[in-house]
C-alpha cells in the first residue's frame, strides 16, 4: 500500500495529466510548454470529472473516463510528446525540481515508511473531502437518497448539495478510484502532486526573470513551496492546494501571450480551462486570480488592435469568445447553480468562524520565510531574530526584482505580478481571517518569484565576480530561509495513525450495510473509513439530532449516559473505543467484534429501550442506596428487572503526584511534554498477576515507558480525533506482584523524523487486570431481589421493562 500511494499513484497522477494536457495541446494548436502539460492536463481532467459526476449515472465511469481521456491525448499527441520528452533531456532541471518538490511536499508521509497524513490534528477539514471525493464519484451530484438523520448524510448534504467547490475532490477521487487506493491514504500524496505541478509554470515565469538552469531550479523550488504554502499543503488543504497551480498557469500563458493571443479562436482553449479548473476547485472567488490575468490580456489585446484591420478584430473578438465558451462548459456545474455558487463563496468570505486560527495571520508571511513549526505562531527568540532578517533580504530582493523586470521589458508579467499583489490586498480588505489567511498563502509564490528575479538582477550586473558573489549569498538566503522553515513544520507535523485507521476500514467491510452507525468518539475522518455504515458523531460538527447531547458541544468527548434508553433505539451498531474506564453501552448491546483500538457493538433484535438508565459512581455502599431508589421507582404490576454493568478494577497512577520537568505545562487538563525530560510517578496494584498498562494521551515522538526501571514499549503515533478527546493507547500487558511500583516515562531529545516536535500530551496512566478490555460482566436481579446487586462497584443500572 505504501508503495502504491506514494509512487505508482502520482506517477499514473502524471500519465494522466500528461496524456490530458496532450490533448488539449493537440485541440488548441500544439502552442504549450511542455511544462504546462500537467498543469493543463489537470485543469482538463477537473472539467471532465466535474461533468461526469453532474450527470451523475456516469459518475461511477469517471476514473475509465479520464484513462480513455488521457489515452486518446497520447495517441494524437504522440508526436509532440516525443518532441517534448526531447527538449526535457536537454535541460533535466524541470524535472529535477518537480521530483524534488513532491518529495517535500510529502516528506513526513515518505520518511515516516508507512501511509498516512501529515499534521493530522491540524484541521479536520480534509474528512470532508475525503467522504465528498468518495461519494461523488461513487454517487455523483445526486443527493436526494442521504440520510439526513446522520452526520455523514448532513456533512454531504451540506458542503455538496450546496454548490460547495468540488473540482479538487472529483479528480482525487477520479484518479485515486483507478487504482483502487484508500482516499484516506491517497490524499496526502495527491496534494503532494498538485504542489508539484506547480514547478512547471512557475519554472516558466523564473525562466523569463532571467534565471536560467540550476538557478531557475532554486527559485522554482523556493516559489513552489515556501512556508505558508508548505503549511496549507501539510494539512491538506486540497482547494487551495489544487488551485495554486492553476494561478501560476494563468501567469505563463499570459507570459505566453504572443503565442497565442492574436491566433485562432481555439487557441483560447487552454487559458478557458485553466480559469474553469481553478473556479471548480476554488469557487467563484477564483474570479479575482482569473481577472488578474485577464486585465493584461486585455491590455495587450488593446495594443494590438490599435491601427489593425477590422479582421483582427474579428479574430479577437471569436478569441474571447471561445475562452468564455470554455470557461462555461467547463465549470457547467458552478454556472448552473450560480445563486448557491455566490452563497458559498460569501459565506466563506464572511465566516466569523477562523478555522483553526487564533489570530490573523501576519502579512510578512507573503515573502516565503517563518522560522517556527506552526505557521499560526510567531518565531520567538533567535529564531526571530533570523526571521526578520530573512525577510528584509526577502524584500530587498522583491524590490530589486521590479527593477529587473522592466529593464527585461517584461511588461506583461510585471503587470501579472502587480495586479495579484493588487488582488491579494484587495481580498484581503473584504474576506474574513480565514479567507484573507488563504488569499495570503495563494500570493506567496508570487512574491518569491519576484524577490529570485532579484537574483536576476545582480547576476546580469556589472562588476562579474561581485555581482555573482552577492547573487549567490543572496539565492542561499533565499533558498536556505525557505527550506528550513518547512523542514521545522516537518519536524512539528503530526501523522495519522494508520493502524487504528486500518482497523476503522476492517469494520466498515465487516459490517456494511447494517447501520445506521453511533460513533461514540470524536474522529470525523471515521466518516470516510465507515462510509457504508451511515455514521453519526453526536460530538461532530453536524451530530444526529436525536443523540446530540451524549457531548457538551464539537470535539468534545461523547458520554452515552446523558442520553435517555430510548435516543439509541434507531442505532443497531455503537462504535466505541478500547477503553475499560469509560462504561459500556446499555445492556440493549452486545459486543459483536473487538480490535485492539475499537469494539463494534450490536443491538440485539428483540431488546426493548431500558424503562430507566442510571450512571453509578462511588464506593460500593453509595452504589447500592443508587439501585435502591431506581427499584423502589419500578411499577410493582409488572415484572420489572434490573441490569448492571460491573465496573472493571482500576490501579490509577497519580500523575499529579509525579516528578517531572517543572516547566512541562498543561492544556485542558493534560500535562504537555514540552521537551525532553522524565516523569517519575508510582501506583499499587491490590493483587498480583498480569495486568494491562493504559497510556491516554497525543502523542506524535516517542516516549519510553518503564515500570520499576523495566523497559516495556515505546509509545509514538498514537493521536486522537483532536486535542480535546484523548487518545486511549492499546494496553501494555506486564506481570506485576501487588503493592507498591514505580514508572517513568520519558520523551527522549528529538530526531531528524517527521513529528519529533509534534503533540506530546498526557492525560492519564491507569492499570486494569489483563482481560479487563474486553466486555464488562452484566449482573440482572429482579427487581424484589435488587439487594443481591450490591457489595460491587459498577458503572452503571438499568431498569428493564419484564
Amino acid at each position: 500500500m505504501f508503495i502504491a500511494t506514494t509512487l505508482l499513484y502520482p506517477c499514473v497522477l502524471a500519465a494522466l495529466c500528461a496524456g490530458a494536457g496532450l490533448f488539449v495541446d493537440r485541440i488548441s494548436g500544439r502552442f504549450l510548454s511542455p511544462a504546462l502539460l500537467l498543469t493543463v492536463g489537470a485543469a482538463a481532467l477537473i472539467a471532465l470529472s466535474q461533468l461526469s459526476t453532474y450527470a451523475y449515472f456516469l459518475a461511477p465511469a469517471t476514473p475509465y473516463l479520464m484513462l480513455v481521456f488521457a489515452l486518446a491525448g497520447f495517441v494524437l499527441g504522440r508526436a509532440r510528446a516525443r518532441a517534448f520528452l526531447t527538449r526535457l533531456r536537454r535541460s533535466a532541471w524541470l524535472a529535477i525540481v518537480s521530483v524534488l518538490a513532491y518529495a517535500l511536499a510529502l516528506a513526513p508521509v515518505l520518511l515516516a515508511g508507512r501511509v498516512s497524513m501529515s499534521s493530522f490534528m491540524t484541521l479536520s477539514d480534509s474528512a470532508v473531502h475525503l467522504i465528498g471525493a468518495d461519494f461523488l464519484i461513487r454517487h455523483g451530484q445526486h443527493y436526494t437518497h442521504l440520510d439526513l438523520r446522520n452526520s455523514y448524510g448532513q456533512f454531504i448534504n451540506d458542503y455538496y448539495n450546496t454548490s460547495y467547490p468540488s473540482g479538487a475532490d472529483t479528480l482525487f477521487g477520479g484518479s485515486a478510484f483507478l487504482l483502487g487506493l484508500s482516499l484516506m491514504w491517497a490524499f496526502q500524496p495527491f496534494n503532494a502532486f498538485m504542489l508539484a505541478t506547480a514547478a512547471g509554470p512557475a519554472w516558466l515565469l523564473a525562466r523569463r526573470m532571467g534565471l536560467r538552469g540550476c538557478w531557475a531550479a532554486l527559485a522554482t523550488l523556493s516559489a513552489v513551496a515556501p512556508a505558508l504554502v508548505y503549511a496549507y499543503e501539510l494539512f491538506g488543504s486540497v482547494k487551495e492546494i489544487t488551485a495554486l497551480p492553476m494561478i501560476l498557469t494563468l501567469g505563463s500563458l499570459v507570459l505566453a501571450h504572443r503565442q497565442w493571443l492574436g491566433a485562432g479562436a481555439r487557441r483560447a482553449i487552454p487559458f478557458g480551462l485553466v480559469a474553469a479548473a481553478g473556479i471548480s476547485a476554488l469557487g467563484v472567488a477564483f474570479g479575482a486570480w482569473v481577472l488578474a490575468a485577464a486585465l493584461v490580456l486585455a491590455v495587450l489585446v488593446a495594443g494590438q488592435l490599435v491601427g489593425r484591420r477590422p479582421r483582427v478584430g474579428r479574430r479577437v473578438v471569436l478569441l474571447i469568445g471561445a475562452g468564455l465558451l470554455a470557461v462555461l462548459l467547463a465549470a457547467w456545474p458552478t454556472w448552473s447553480d450560480l445563486s448557491g455558487s455566490l452563497k458559498v463563496a460569501n459565506e466563506i468570505a464572511s465566516t466569523t468562524n477562523s478555522g483553526n486560527l487564533a489570530s490573523p495571520l501576519r502579512a510578512e508571511q507573503v515573502l516565503g520565510v517563518w522560522l517556527n513549526g506552526s505557521y499560526k505562531l510567531a518565531p520567538a527568540g533567535s529564531a526571530l531574530t533570523l526571521t526578520h532578517l530573512l525577510i528584509a533580504l526577502t524584500l530587498v530582493a522583491a524590490a530589486l526584482g521590479a527593477v529587473n523586470l522592466l529593464r527585461l521589458r517584461a511588461y506583461a508579467l510585471a503587470g501579472w505580478i502587480a495586479l495579484m499583489l493588487l488582488a491579494w490586498l484587495a481580498v484581503s480588505q473584504w474576506v474574513s481571517t480565514w479567507g484573507s489567511a488563504k488569499t495570503l498563502m495563494l500570493t506567496s509564490p508570487v512574491v518569491v518569484l519576484l524577490a529570485w528575479a532579484g537574483v536576476g538582477a545582480l547576476r546580469a550586473a556589472p562588476r562579474r565576480a561581485i555581482s555573482l558573489g552577492l547573487a549567490g549569498a543572496l539565492s542561499l538566503a533565499l533558498v536556505g530561509g525557505v527550506v528550513v522553515s518547512d523542514a521545522m513544520q516537518y519536524r512539528a507535523s503530526d501523522l495519522a495513525p494508520t493502524a487504528r485507521y486500518e482497523e476503522l476500514a476492517s469494520l466498515n467491510s465487516r459490517f456494511v450495510g447494517r447501520g445506521p452507525t453511533l460513533f461514540a468518539d470524536f474522529d470525523e475522518y471515521s466518516m470516510y473509513e465507515l462510509r457504508d455504515l451511515d455514521v453519526g458523531g453526536p460530538d461532530f460538527v453536524y451530530p444526529p439530532p436525536a443523540v446530540a447531547g451524549a457531548a457538551s458541544g464539537y470535539g468534545q468527548p461523547v458520554d452515552l449516559e446523558k442520553l435517555a434508553p430510548s435516543a439509541l433505539s434507531s442505532y443497531p451498531l455503537i462504535v466505541t473505543r478500547v477503553d475499560p474506564s469509560a462504561s459500556r453501552p446499555p445492556a440493549a448491546y452486545r459486543l459483536l467484534w473487538q480490535g485492539r483500538y475499537y469494539q463494534m457493538w450490536g443491538r440485539r433484535s428483540d431488546a426493548s429501550a431500558a424503562l430507566e438508565h442510571v450512571a453509578l459512581s462511588g464506593s460500593p455502599a453509595v452504589q447500592c442506596a443508587t439501585i435502591q431508589r431506581v427499584a423502589q421507582a419500578a411499577a410493582s404490576a409488572s415484572p420489572e428487572q434490573l441490569v448492571a454493568s460491573q465496573a472493571p478494577t482500576i490501579a490509577p497512577v497519580h500523575l499529579r503526584l509525579s516528578i517531572h520537568p517543572g516547566d512541562w505545562g498543561r492544556e485542558r487538563g493534560a500535562l504537555v511534554m514540552g521537551h525532553p525530560g522524565t516523569l517519575r510517578a508510582s501506583f499499587t496494584l491490590p493483587a498480583a498477576g498480569r495486568w494491562d498498562v493504559w497510556v491516554q494521551g497525543d502523542i506524535m515522538p516517542a516516549v519510553h515507558l518503564a515500570v520499576d526501571g523495566h523497559a516495556l514499549a515505546t509509545i509514538s503515533g498514537q493521536l486522537s480525533g483532536n486535542s480535546l478527546v484523548p487518545d486511549t493507547v492499546p494496553a501494555i500487558p506486564v506481570q506485576l506482584a501487588a503493592g507498591a511500583h514505580s514508572l517513568t516515562l520519558a520523551r527522549t531529545s528529538p530526531g531528524l523524523g517527521p513529528g519529533e516536535k509534534g503533540a506530546a500530551e498526557l492525560d492519564a496512566i491507569f492499570l486494569t487486570p489483563a482481560g479487563s478490555r474486553s466486555s464488562p460482566t452484566l449482573r440482572s436481579a429482579p427487581v424484589s431481589r435488587w439487594k443481591s446487586l450490591c457489595g460491587r462497584a459498577y458503572q452503571w443500572v438499568e431498569l428493564l421493562p419484564g
